[in-house]
This record gives C-alpha cells, structure tokens and sequence, in this order.
C-alpha cells in the first residue's frame, strides 16, 4: 500500500474511531439526563396502582347505591358504613359534590377506597381494601405573593381594569368593600387615580386557582392624596385581622355599608309606607332590601355571634347576629344559612345567600338593623368606627409594616404590571 493511501486509511480510522467515542458519550449523556417521572398522586395514593373512577354525586345517590352499583353487595356496605360512622356520616353526602373510587387494577375492577370532596380543599378517605378506616384530610395548599400595580383610565372603573389587566376582580372587591369602604367611594374615581397591592393568590395541587387569599398592603392614590392600607392581626385567639393606614388609624368602621356587594337598594326603611295592593293600608317597612340575584352571598356587617339561624313565618329562612350590648343586625329571606346559633362570625362572612324564602316578591335580602332592641334606619346611624389599635400592639404594628411599606414604596406604577417573586417568596403550606 501506498505512504498516501496509508495516510487516507488511519484518518478514517481515526474518525470512525471519534464517531463512536461521541455515540458512546452521547448516550452516557443520556441515561444521564433521563430521570424517571414522579407517580401522579391524588388523596395520597398512587393512582397508576388502581383503575380510578371519578363522578358526582347525584339526585337520589347515595353512599351504598354508589357501592352497590359498583357490585359491593349490602352486607358489605353496612360493615362499611358502621366502621366509618364515627369519622363521617355517609348521610352527609352533598348533590353536586365530586367523589372518587379507586378500584382494584384487575378485570373485576372491586372498589377498595371511597373519597368523597365536600369543598376544593377538604376530602374525607373511606378505605376499605385491608382493614376498614376514615379519615378528613385536606390537599397540599400554595400561597403566592404577588404584585400588581394599575392606573384608572379615562372612562373606565377600577372593575374594568382589573378585567382588563387579567387581574382577579377579587381584588378590586376587597378594596371597595373591605379595606377603603369608608374611605374613597370606588364609584367616583378619577382618570389618573393608580394603586400598588401585595396580595396573596391560593393554589390547590398547584394548580386549582381558588382566587385572591388576602391583600397584605395597598397603596391608592385618589385626587392626588395617598392612602396607606396594611393588614395587621389585632386578635390572634379569634383570629380577627383588621386594615390601618400608615400611622396606626384604623380605615374601617364597625359595620359594612351592606350585607351584599354591588347591589341596590329596592325598598329602604319606611315606616309611612302604604302598598296598593294591600288597599294603601298602613305597613311600616323596618328593613332596607338590597336586590341581587339567587345565590349571591349574604355577608356579616360586623363581628358578632349569631343569636338565630332559622326559618319562620314571612321572614323565611334568616340569620340574626348580636354585635354588642347595643347593635343586632338580621338578614332575611335566604336561600340558605352558612352558620348556625352560637358561631362567632367576622365582618365580611359569608353567613348565607340570597334568596326568595318567606313572603317576598323577588330575589333580595331584608337587612335590618336593631339599636338597644328597637329597629332603626342604619342609613340614618352615626355608626361607630372599628376597634382602634390598642397602646400595647401600636408599637409592634409600626414596626411590623415598616419593612412593608419600604417595599411598596419602591414598587414602580405600571398600567398593566402584575409580578410573582422568586420561588423563595412563595409562601406554601403543605398538608399531607
């Protein structure tokens, strides 16, 4: 062979060679790099171990029709039940509400746990494939800080910004209602008026977005004066949170304007009122009736404790709630109550929805308003102001929001800016 073809040859030996060195590196890469996913989990099972059935609960369902129809036969399902009646009464089970079965992965596909989700985050566990237990337990939550600052523009309503923006019209609510209800009327605003707020939106598994958890701080400018709002805990034992501004002032009064968001008033209190129908006979009119459709939730003006959750007569189904030794408000009419005699209820509760229970005409709640046991006007009220911050937690509270307002001193104003922080900033709280 020639000194030339030689040479051609060991070169491409030499690639040959670098060829299979790079497949044989490329492939090291890879079972490097591969990393075998994580087994999907729900409820704290291994999905991919059972075959999984997900329904919900039907008119007429329940628990041992649900098991029968999934061939577990009577015998079987009063053992069942008997064992978990001391974790959760199966006669619980709610129309509309999801449930799940988790079934053996075989051909005759044997129900061997029963979940049953009374709300997103709760969900109460029956297993019966060993031993038979119950158990509640609550999904992994996410809390995540997030920034949004917004300018009102010509025109336009702090509502439709937020639309706008794709920022949850929560926050626009909590403003309005909760935080500066006393302080700017949200109707009124003015082209230029911008707000700056650190809020905390809730996740479930990560991914189930359930809106706006809580506003922490908020700046507003409105014609052109600043208002400071900080969320601070007043009472930890009751858990009662309240709103001050920048020098320790409470921005709240002791009770909301109204029991309902966004509604108008269709009746106010009267007690000259005389109806046509009733040949213009004399009937005072002591509450004030605020219009809303079905289902809208009913909230609590003021922290009291519910003195009635009941159904009578033309009120149909109504809550009362004592306040103090001088205001009771009741809120009738409901479609439904969300509390019972002797819950403790903060402003801002939800305690029940709109409805047309009772003698009424159409969808609205009847809000009245007692003051030493005689029903008055609360439109006509000077009412008192919120609980001031006591002397002894002043001091922590003006430590406590400095850091804050550092912070939303230095957010910047952005027409449409919404930012989530770094993955340290992210406030989670795991259940298992």
């Amino acid at each position: 062979m020639q000194p030339k073809q030689l040479l051609i040859a060991l070169f491409i030996c030499i690639g040959l060679w670098s060829c299979k060195d790079a497949d044989k590196k490329t492939e090291k890469e890879n079972l490097q790099t591969f990393v075998e996913p994580e087994p999907l989990k729900e409820f704290g099972f291994v999905l991919e171990d059972y075959i999984v059935k997900k329904d919900t609960i039907r008119k007429g369902d329940s628990f041992g029709e649900i098991l029968e129809r999934n061939h577990i036969g009577y015998p079987r399902i009063f053992n069942i039940a008997e064992k978990a009646k001391d974790s959760f009464d199966i006669r619980r089970l709610q129309v509309g509400k999801p449930y799940t079965l988790l079934c053996a992965n075989d051909s005759l596909q044997t129900p061997q746990c029963f979940i049953y989700q009374p709300s997103l985050e709760d969900y109460v566990v029956i297993n019966f494939q060993d031993s038979i237990h119950a158990y509640t337990s609550r999904k992994p939550i996410k809390f995540v800080e997030k920034v949004a600052t917004g300018i009102i523009p010509k025109g336009s309503g702090i509502s439709m910004l937020m639309e706008e923006k794709g920022l949850s019209p929560r926050l626009a609510y909590k403003m309005a209602d909760e935080i500066y209800a006393w302080t700017i009327d949200f109707r009124r605003l003015q082209e230029g008026d911008r707000f700056k707020v650190i809020y905390t939106d809730k996740y479930i598994d990560d991914s189930i977005y359930t809106g706006v958890n809580e506003i922490k701080a908020v700046y507003f400018e409105h014609n052109k004066d600043a208002f400071y709002a900080f969320e601070f805990e007043t009472d930890s034992v009751k858990g009662i949170k309240d709103y001050f501004n920048e020098e320790a002032k409470n921005l709240r009064r002791a009770f909301l304007k109204a029991p309902v968001q966004f509604s108008r008033i269709s009746s106010r209190y009267n007690l000259n009122r005389r109806i046509k129908y009733y040949g213009y006979k004399l009937r005072p009119h002591k509450g004030t009736d605020f219009a809303a459709p079905i289902g809208t939730p009913i909230l609590a003006t003021a922290n009291g404790t519910v003195t009635e959750s009941t159904r009578r007569g033309g009120n149909g189904k109504y809550v009362k709630i004592r306040h103090n030794a001088t205001y009771s408000t009741q809120y009738l009419h409901m479609k439904a109550q969300n509390v019972k005699k002797g819950d403790f209820v903060k402003q801002g509760d939800v305690i029940g929805w709109v409805g047309m229970t009772g003698n009424t005409g159409g969808p609205h709640v009847c809000y009245r308003f007692w003051k030493n046991g005689k029903q008055v006007d609360p439109f006509k009220q000077k009412l008192p102001e919120a609980e001031p911050i006591s002397d002894s937690l002043k001091v922590k509270y003006l430590e406590f929001i400095k850091p804050i307002k550092e912070r939303l001193d230095n957010i910047q104003f952005e027409d449409n800016a919404i930012t989530i922080p770094s993955e340290d900033d992210v406030l989670t709280s795991k259940i298992q």
